[in-house]
């Protein structure tokens, strides 16, 4: 198979051809057919990457067209032709002409989404926060090049925060008019389908309510036979929907960060538990309709350690795992859809204490224990990953022993 675009990627261990100029240059990439069960678990990484490369760059040839097939007619005919060409939804088409147009006056990021050193997904985010307001290309285009998604995302929502003249609170505004919802009825299968968008604030203000409810769904299963965790989030929405007058969840305090500046004597950097900011504003307004959960923590605001008491982490303990961790230390996922995993587990005399503990979601947890997976320390950091039998860890394995008896 061969395609415009920047590098050719091998099959195997065999070296890729070199390239000569990138994506606009018309230089061929080939995508050779391989016998995968043949390969090495080295050799199908660097394929896998090889094949991530050559996917930004056909990205970018897509953008090119479109943008000329923009400049050319209109951005309602380029809309129309990509949907019919490509064969995808309309909304779909009508965000891919837009971010499009943006990136043609985004130099920096252009040319890494060419070269295949920028992934797709992030020259999206690049290329929408420009259409937001004011950014720093170049700076976020050097940042794309080394984060994964979920932590790039953090990166850009805090940089169009930091250059915002108002904090943030014009873009969260537009977030808030940006709101949606609508039901429907799948023609596929008869499924009603609830599909629903919202702002940061009070997109994580339901996420809390759901992952409680789903947490007390969950205490009160049968270990033999659990829903799957999809299954269990819908029976959260609907008991919360259709039983509105169940009791208010344990545990659905809203987690909002910030940090103090004590010679202004004023808070700053605030943000949601998994780094999302918003402006400080917001806290004031957060405050005065929702339990929020101020995240100081120190010897004053209560103990963190818990050692043999009890199994399960307590409230106080799950916000300050949401503010270390951020989410599950092996996919990034919402604080809200994880559990407090015992690094040494708690059957081996593992203690319910702070540093032995890590945030996972469902998925991650049975790689722990189904799959081999290690929860690994990052050196020089107070924060953990996730790694898997086949791939060395990238920081100290060295994690926490439990105490003597």
């Amino acid at each position: 198979m061969e395609m415009d675009s920047g590098d050719r990627v091998g099959g195997g261990d065999s070296p890729a051809s070199d390239a000569s100029s990138g994506a606009s240059a018309g230089v061929k990439v080939r995508v050779d057919a391989v016998v995968v069960s043949d390969l090495s678990d080295a050799a199908l990484r660097r394929r896998l990457a090889e094949i991530g490369r050559a996917t930004s760059a056909l990205a970018a040839l897509r953008s090119e067209t479109l943008r000329e097939l923009t400049r050319r007619t209109d951005a309602a005919t380029a809309e129309q032709t990509a949907k019919d060409t490509l064969r995808i939804p309309g909304r779909a088409a009508r965000s891919d002409v837009k971010l499009s147009v943006a990136l043609g006056d985004l130099d920096a990021t252009r040319s890494g989404l060419e070269e295949g050193t920028i992934p797709d997904g992030h020259a999206q985010l690049i290329a929408r926060a420009s259409t937001e307001g004011s950014i720093d290309e170049a700076w976020l285009a050097e940042r794309a090049q080394r984060e994964g998604y979920d932590q790039f995302r953090r990166t850009v929502a805090r940089h169009q925060a930091e250059a915002s003249s108002d904090d943030g609170a014009s873009l969260l505004e537009r977030q808030r008019q940006a709101r949606s919802g609508k039901i429907f009825t799948s023609r596929h299968d008869g499924m009603v389908v609830l599909n629903a968008q919202f702002d940061p604030v009070a997109g994580a203000r339901l996420a809390t309510v759901i992952a409680a409810a789903e947490r007390r769904l969950y205490s009160n299963e049968d270990p033999k036979s659990r829903p799957s965790h999809p299954q269990r989030t819908a029976d959260a929405i609907a008991m919360l929907m259709l039983e509105p007058d169940t009791a208010r969840p344990v545990g659905m305090s809203l987690l909002v960060v910030a940090d103090y500046d004590a010679v202004n004597h004023r808070l700053t950097n605030a943000r949601l538990s998994d780094g999302t900011p918003i402006p400080i504003g917001e806290i004031g307004r957060i405050a005065a309709d929702a339990q929020v959960l101020p995240a100081i923590f120190n010897h004053a605001t209560g103990d963190l350690r818990m050692g043999r008491s009890r199994r399960t982490a307590t409230e106080l303990q799950r916000a300050a795992l949401a503010l270390r961790d951020q989410g599950c230390i092996g996919c990034d996922v919402s604080p809200d859809y994880c559990r407090a995993h015992h690094v040494i587990e708690w059957q081996h005399g593992g203690r319910t204490d702070y540093d032995n503990l890590v945030l996972v979601c469902n998925d991650c947890h049975h790689k722990i224990h189904d799959h081999d997976h290690t929860v690994e320390h990052k050196p020089g950091t107070s924060r953990y990953e996730l790694c898997s039998p086949a791939r060395p860890a990238t920081g100290d394995s060295t994690v926490p022993r439990a105490p003597p008896a």
